[in-house]
């Protein structure tokens, strides 16, 4: 089965930037849907980022368009977030996702598979 893992988050001053990664092992990414969900203590789970694996449709929540961009390496089946000029509004923990061949449609998209999920705190 496919198997997920993020690393990357961490502590981190207003303004600054980190890059999350979320390693897959098992089938390939190639055919799977990946998105970013994130989630503060209190708060539901928000969705953050979609990549489509069917028409390459990228979505991103409003609160980080501009800032947050995701990406794909195909042969370390690893995809990234990378995440600039962070807000305290950002903390929380970060999850990524897969789902079987499926559009973005405007969305993040919750899939069969998750990972463990990676801390982010931004404060000074």
């Amino acid at each position: 089965q496919l198997q997920l893992v993020e690393s990357g988050g961490g502590l981190v001053q207003p303004g600054g930037s980190l890059r999350l990664s979320c390693a897959a092992s098992g089938p390939t990414l190639n055919f799977f849907t990946i998105s970013w969900f994130r989630q503060a203590p209190g708060k539901e789970r928000e969705g953050v980022a979609c990549l489509s694996a069917e028409d390459g449709e990228i979505y991103y929540a409003d609160s980080v368009k501009g800032r947050f961009a995701i990406s794909k390496d195909n042969a370390k089946s690893t995809v990234y977030l990378q995440m600039d000029n962070l807000k305290p509004e950002d903390t929380g923990i970060y999850f990524c996702t897969a789902k079987w061949r499926t559009y973005c449609s405007g969305d993040a998209q919750q899939g069969n598979y998750w990972g463990q999920g990676t801390q982010v705190t931004v404060s000074s």
